[in-house]
C-alpha cells in the first residue's frame, strides 16, 4: 500500500499557518504538527490500533484514533468529510504489515 496523506484545513481553528497532516502507512498512522520553533509527531502502529473515531460537523470533521498501547489517543480536527472517512476506511479495511 502507497502512504496516503491528508491536510487538515487552513480555515479550521489552530491549521492557519500550519496545518496537521495525517499519514496512514502500511506500518503505522503518523500525525504532523508543525509550530513556529517545533514540530510535534505521533505514531501509533497498525497493530496497536484499538478504534476510529471520527466527529462531523456541517464540513469538517475530527478524527479520533485510539490505541490499546495505553498512550494517549491521536486528535486532529479540521478535515473534510471525505478524508476523515478514507483514514477510517484504510485503518480498518487493510491489514498492517506482518513483521
Amino acid at each position: 500500500m502507497a502512504p496516503e496523506m491528508f491536510k487538515a484545513s487552513r480555515w479550521t481553528h489552530g491549521n492557519f499557518l500550519f496545518p496537521t497532516v495525517i499519514e496512514v502507512t502500511d506500518q503505522a498512522i503518523i500525525r504532523r504538527k508543525r509550530s513556529w520553533f517545533s514540530r510535534d509527531e505521533m505514531s501509533i502502529a497498525r497493530s496497536k490500533i484499538a478504534s476510529v473515531h471520527i466527529k462531523t460537523g456541517i464540513i469538517w470533521s475530527e478524527v479520533l484514533i485510539e490505541s490499546s498501547g495505553g498512550t494517549d489517543p491521536m486528535k486532529s480536527h479540521g478535515h473534510r468529510k471525505a478524508d476523515a472517512r478514507r483514514i477510517r476506511d484504510l485503518i480498518q479495511t487493510s491489514e498492517p504489515a506482518a513483521s
